[in-house]
């Protein structure tokens, strides 16, 4: 466990277990970098290290006003990967960390990176625009925007049903599974979860995947009702050069139970290729 400081200012805490080649993770929105526990302490028991830092505002990161935004996220990650001078890594990046990952290889480039792994994750372009007609209207972020502004709490004990499927018929996710997702998102700063959703639905990652040269695992449920599967991963396995694109039959938005298993099983025979 240690933290660092950007060169704004701000604290980014991070955990680092195990050692061997390293494995980065970034998590998605409203959570913290505890939802990669599973895959951390699979991929170290495995013989990797692993590493996962809590976004700006979020978690045991310093709450800060600014700085909430795609570019800045990608220079965070980029400041921690350095300080702790790693190379040959595989990012890893769930939903809007999938995000941040795409945006630090295009923006900072791949040599300290030999893998890429976006799972549910937001690229290319989360919005629907004219050019972009899978992707969801600006009414639903703008919804989102309101429900964290005027009731966060209650908004994302309601966000559990959707990020894991919890709203469909036959759905087992626990209760714990979803009380922990809402400790979690109660522990970013309101402008942090207000402004990240900007970040993630509006930013356009289209040139970031076509300049990145390192192999692609992208995975994504395709009943993921958060991050919709025809407008994010068939599109990005279309513009990254080195692409195996990896489709959940039923699976929801975020991992949970089996999920996990299944999960790490294709993570690991990615980092062993």
């Amino acid at each position: 466990m240690g933290t660092i400081t950007t060169s704004d200012g701000c604290e980014i805490y991070y955990k680092d277990w195990g050692s061997g080649r390293p494995v980065v993770f970034s998590h998605g929105w409203p959570l913290t970098a505890d939802v990669w526990d599973p895959q951390m302490f699979f991929a170290a028991s495995h013989g990797y290290r692993v590493i996962a830092h809590d976004r700006r505002g979020h978690g045991r990161s310093s709450d800060v006003w600014s700085g909430h935004d795609m570019d800045t996220y990608a220079d965070d990650l980029s400041q921690l990967i350095d300080s702790l001078n790693l190379s040959n890594a595989t990012l890893v990046g769930h939903s809007t960390g999938g995000g941040e990952v795409t945006r630090y290889l295009g923006r900072h480039g791949t040599a300290r990176v030999s893998q890429a792994v976006l799972l549910s994750a937001v690229p290319p372009l989360m919005l629907k625009t004219d050019r972009n007609p899978e992707g969801l209207p600006i009414d639903v972020f703008d919804e989102i925007r309101e429900g964290v502004r005027r009731d966060r709490s209650q908004f994302f004990q309601d966000l559990t049903g959707p990020f894991y499927g919890a709203d469909r018929s036959g759905s087992d996710v626990s209760e714990g599974t979803r009380d922990a997702f809402w400790l979690m998102s109660m522990t970013v700063g309101l402008k942090a979860a207000y402004d990240c959703v900007k970040a993630f639905s509006e930013t356009d990652f289209t040139d970031d995947l076509t300049r990145i040269d390192v192999p692609f695992l992208i995975a994504h449920g395709d009943d993921d009702q958060i991050v919709p599967f025809q407008a994010a991963s068939p599109k990005t396995a279309e513009l990254v050069k080195d692409p195996t694109l990896k489709v959940y039959p039923g699976w929801p938005h975020g991992l949970y139970g089996s999920h996990h298993d299944t999960f790490n099983n294709d993570l690991l025979e990615f980092l062993e290729r």
